[in-house]
């Protein structure tokens, strides 16, 4: 699998009028690692209007003078498949395993995410080896299996091995209002083992993270016509990718939202 992202113009430069906000006060405000999640497809153009007429506080993470950064995710999941079945079936105890690489830094960790009470995204993770990015050491599959033990209470039976890779351009907004964050993601990309990459075409994906309640960039959403998707870029990836597995839980998102192209 590739290592890193192309550098994609970003597709919301009006970001550029907010004032910023540092790593280390973004993660002191909201570090959110135990969160709920409400993701968006969003057509380029609705979100650069939908986020220039948004009348709340929000400051946008910089770093090194940059505002927009290259993430690359690589997911973990048994032969079986039993990470993305337990997604496709709602399963409760559900889980992801991957790794994350901040390409612009060269940082990597490895993710354990899971489902916690009413639908909330509890995240565990460690620094990884960047070396290491595309496969489990054995320090690593310990930490996945301790990880998933206190977490949901069983560890995969079968060996863990990559199923897909994600790129993408991200940058991350702060809502001082409801001390959560917003990221959108814009070149986002798919990508199997040494298969094609595929590219979500004229789409940006837009999330909040916050706590129980809607925040006030939900709302302003919702009031020009934009309503949360069932996208996930795991499982989404996966059944885009693969249309032999049941996807009925994204079968509208991929129908009506997204449009896969080649990447250049």
């Amino acid at each position: 699998m590739s290592s890193t992202p192309a550098a994609g113009e970003t597709t919301l430069m009006n970001l550029a009028a907010m004032p910023p906000i540092g790593l280390e006060e973004l993660n002191a405000q909201a570090a959110l690692q135990t969160r709920v999640d409400r993701k968006y497809v969003v057509p380029a153009a609705t979100a650069r209007q939908v986020l220039a007429t948004f009348g709340g506080q929000a400051r946008v993470l910089e770093m090194d003078g940059l505002r927009s950064f290259a993430y690359d995710s690589v997911y973990f999941d048994t032969p079986q498949l039993d990470s993305y079945m337990l997604a496709a079936r709602g399963r409760r105890r559900r889980y992801k395993i991957r790794t994350r690489t901040y390409a612009d830094t060269g940082t990597s960790f490895l993710e354990v995410k899971t489902e916690g009470t009413r639908e909330a995204t509890v995240k565990e993770r460690i620094p990884y080896d960047t070396a290491d990015r595309s496969r489990l050491t054995a320090e690593g599959l310990a930490y996945v299996n301790e990880t998933l033990a206190t977490t949901v209470g069983d560890v995969p039976d079968s060996p863990l091995g990559p199923v897909l890779e994600t790129r993408y351009r991200r940058t991350t907004l702060y809502l001082p209002e409801s001390s959560s964050r917003a990221t959108i993601d814009s070149d986002v990309t798919w990508q199997t083992g040494d298969g094609e990459p595929w590219v979500l075409a004229g789409s940006v994906v837009l999330e909040t993270k916050s706590g129980s309640a809607a925040g006030p960039l939900d709302r302003h959403l919702w009031q020009h016509g934009v309503r949360p998707s069932r996208i996930s870029k795991f499982a989404t990836g996966m059944a885009a990718l693969h249309p032999h597995l049941p996807a009925n839980r994204w079968n509208r998102t991929l129908r009506h939202s997204m449009r896969l192209a080649p990447a250049a």
